[in-house]
């Protein structure tokens, strides 16, 4: 649900570089003041209390209640498939390699918010923290004008796992998260989606704290043949057109046919849309579409545009799969729409965009964990490659390691 984001003005930048000083140097005092500044609320306590989780689960429809838990379930299930194990091998001449996985301490997780509620991204991103093994996940989203946060948000916290929550947005609050204040303690890493702010942010910090992408608006392509419903595809364009105007939707089909009956329904279906203005918008400034003289090419195109979300409507989806190489998600066959992986399927809707699938990842288990390498060499194996071990090292001009491994040629044990 996400896209790589542009550099931002220099303004909105010194913006960010001014907010991350402020709440290195006042810690809470800053936040307090930046969210009555920015955000117009007026805050007597940045965390959220146990009470406040209660009364949120006392204003979720019961019905809700059991979709946000079958949600999770779902994600769980699908993100212990990701999780990894140590590893070791013992060679002939007694070395030991191997390969350790240690979970993260502390993650930060952003969750946007202020005038939205963004349950689904909570569950997105503390339930593959959780199964990983991070011992403290910190929550932490914009405040709503009466200084809470929204109830679905809370109730998606508390099912996923989550202790800590804080009632921050913001660069101010990427600035906790990585530095510290007297309330927020530091984290290790930080993840979730935000606004050009937060994104910029999470630029500035990274070094101090891992991130995991920088993210920017939703985009889609349906790579469809001539037995693809033009009404379906229609549809899941509009469904990443009403994110933001500047959603990118395309279309890259094989049939002249298809493409101007999805033009049609576009226009059709927009027409109905209560974000009409917004999807709108993005249709006029960021939708496309592009008629292929082949599957192939239609692959060829898809490819050099590595889109977020990928939806492949032809009458034999999983026949192309090995051909595609550059999607974050890629949904396959007509029932597969887009908003069956941002809620309910699984998978995870943090993803690489503006191209950046060509690189990188979706949100996993894998950006929760960091790996060690293991040796342990033999006394049979030093004596046998410390001398092509001091070579090496004399090639760099580097005697005294050279000389390290030559210390133990002979000894006795």
């Amino acid at each position: 649900m996400q896209r790589s984001i542009e550099h931002g003005t220099d303004e909105q930048l010194a913006t960010v570089q001014s907010i991350i000083k402020q709440v290195r140097t006042f810690g809470d005092q800053a936040l307090y003041e930046l969210t009555e500044k920015l955000d117009r609320v007026v805050l007597s306590k940045l965390r959220v209390s146990e009470r406040a989780i209660n009364e949120a689960y006392e204003q979720i429809d019961s019905d809700m209640l059991a979709i946000i838990r079958e949600a999770a379930e779902n994600i769980r299930f699908y993100h212990e498939q990701q999780k990894r194990q140590s590893w070791f091998v013992t060679k002939e001449d007694g070395t030991v390699l191997g390969q350790k996985i240690t979970p993260l301490d502390a993650v930060g997780v952003y969750v946007p918010g202020g005038t939205a509620a963004y349950p689904s991204s909570v569950l997105m991103g503390v339930i593959p923290a959780k199964v990983a093994g991070v011992k403290r996940i910190v929550l932490i989203s914009p405040p709503q004008s009466d200084g809470s946060l929204p109830a679905g948000v809370l109730v998606a916290a508390k099912e996923s796992g989550v202790e800590e929550i804080y009632k921050v947005g913001g660069a101010q609050a990427i600035a906790a998260l990585a530095y510290g204040t007297e309330t927020i303690q530091r984290v290790d890493k930080i993840v979730g989606p935000g606004n050009i702010f937060v994104a910029l942010a999470k630029r500035e910090v990274f070094g101090v704290v891992g991130i995991d992408m920088l993210a920017g608006p939703s985009e889609i392509v349906v790579l469809a043949d001539e037995h693809a419903n033009p009404r379906y595809i229609a549809s899941d364009l509009l469904s990443q057109a009403e994110h933001d105007p500047r959603s990118s939707a395309v279309l890259v089909t094989t049939s002249e046919t298809v493409a101007e009956e999805t033009r049609r329904e576009v226009k059709k279906q927009l027409e109905s849309l209560p974000r009409k203005n917004i999807a709108q918008l993005a249709i006029r400034d960021y939708g496309a579409v592009y008629v292929a003289s082949s599957l192939e090419e239609a692959v060829d195109v898809v490819n050099e545009l590595a889109p977020e979300h990928l939806e492949v409507m032809v009458e034999e989806p999983f026949s192309l799969l090995s051909s595609i190489r550059h999607a974050g998600a890629i949904f396959l066959g007509e029932h597969s729409s887009e908003p069956v992986g941002d809620y309910f399927a699984g998978t995870n809707h943090v993803l690489p965009t503006n191209g950046t699938a060509r690189f990188s990842n979706p949100l996993s288990v894998d950006d929760f964990v960091k790996k060690s390498s293991i040796v342990s060499y033999s006394k049979r194996a030093i004596n046998e490659n410390a001398s092509k071990i001091a070579a090496f090292a004399r090639l760099e001009g580097l005697d005294a390691h050279a000389i390290a491994v030559e210390a133990r040629l002979g000894e006795k044990k």
